[in-house]
């Protein structure tokens, strides 16, 4: 597919940037049922380069002095980009944008795809052309290189833990302000899949939901049949519960999707086995990575982490320029 070149006239930076994400929709629309055609939730190019123009406008918008005082313009010469730690990659195409974005003339060579596995040693990228490009890109490109391979690593290891059980691994809407797209895509490079993207994604009753319509009188059965009532077609309803007893109260009520919210792997096992209407639960809150087979042998469906990408441990991966490349053009 021929590159789109892309011009913001609010923009510092012009970049070719092909279209790379496509991302399935949420639990609500894809995973519990078939509802007709699945709707798309999809980073465009120009959403992808305000982004990355406002991680550069962050860090270069006043300039890079050093290199202004210390690097000819002229100096060429080729950098690697090399994995430090086990994991697995995710975002290489936004940090080749950042290359590009900062200096389209740069040449930026991709040998690792996001999704592979990496180890330590291993050289995901060579970016060549003038040296002082290449050192202003260097820490926006690298923080989203860290940033959402860190996150599809840690997606990667829940996933391993529970691989042979029926349970799936899914994340929250607990991502970093203007990322979640980004990181939600790292989440699916790990294995994982995709809970509600936004607000409007799906119905998800939670507990202060039902504080304040208690308070308005409304039991439990009365919230959902309401929302089911009144819900777009085709959105299911889940309902957040944090004991048995509510569990089976939103069920009788006519709940999709039952969320149990920080309950002990008995509680969830009972729960699961007093369920036989086809309702699809859901394991959430306090799970780690030493209970997440725990809570995934109880039987749930579905399994919760807000951890994927509220505090991932960023992968260890740096630049290295190579000095015999180096050399006044």
């Amino acid at each position: 597919m021929p590159l789109a070149r892309l011009t913001n006239p609010r923009s510092l930076f012009t970049l070719p940037l092909t279209p790379f994400f496509s991302v399935t929709s949420s639990i609500y629309q894809a995973k519990i049922q078939e509802i007709g055609p699945i709707s798309k939730h999809e980073l465009s190019e120009e959403q992808l380069n305000n982004i990355i123009d406002l991680a550069l406008t962050e860090d270069t918008g006043h300039g890079d002095v050093t290199s202004a005082l210390l690097m000819p313009p002229e100096l060429h010469g080729k950098a690697s980009i090399v994995v430090k730690a086990k994991g697995i990659l995710a975002g290489i195409e936004v940090a080749k944008g950042v290359f590009l974005r900062v200096d389209p003339e740069l040449r930026v060579d991709l040998f690792i795809k996001d999704g592979d596995k990496v180890k330590p040693g291993d050289v995901m990228a060579t970016i060549s052309g003038r040296t002082i490009s290449i050192l202003k890109a260097e820490r926006v490109a690298l923080n989203f290189l860290q940033r959402l391979s860190g996150i599809a690593s840690e997606t990667a290891r829940y996933v391993a833990r529970t691989h042979d059980l029926a349970a799936s691994i899914y994340d929250t809407r607990k991502t970093t302000p203007g990322l979640r797209l980004l990181e939600k895509y790292a989440v699916r490079m790990g294995g994982g899949q995709n809970h509600r993207f936004h607000l409007g994604d799906g119905i998800l009753i939670k507990d202060n939901h039902l504080a304040a319509l208690h308070a308005l009188g409304l039991s439990l059965k009365d919230v959902v049949a309401k929302t089911k009532q009144n819900a777009p077609r085709g959105l299911k309803v889940e309902v957040e519960v944090t004991s048995v007893q509510e569990a089976l109260e939103a069920v009788e009520a006519g709940a999709d999707i039952i969320m149990l919210d920080n309950m002990n792997p008995e509680e969830m096992h009972r729960v699961v086995s007093l369920i036989t209407s086809g309702v699809k639960t859901e394991a959430s809150g306090g799970i780690t990575l030493a209970n997440v087979r725990a809570a995934a042998m109880t039987g749930v469906d579905i399994i919760s982490i807000g951890a994927l990408t509220h505090s991932p441990k960023a992968l260890d991966i740096s630049l290295e320029l190579e000095p015999q490349t180096l050399k006044l053009l």
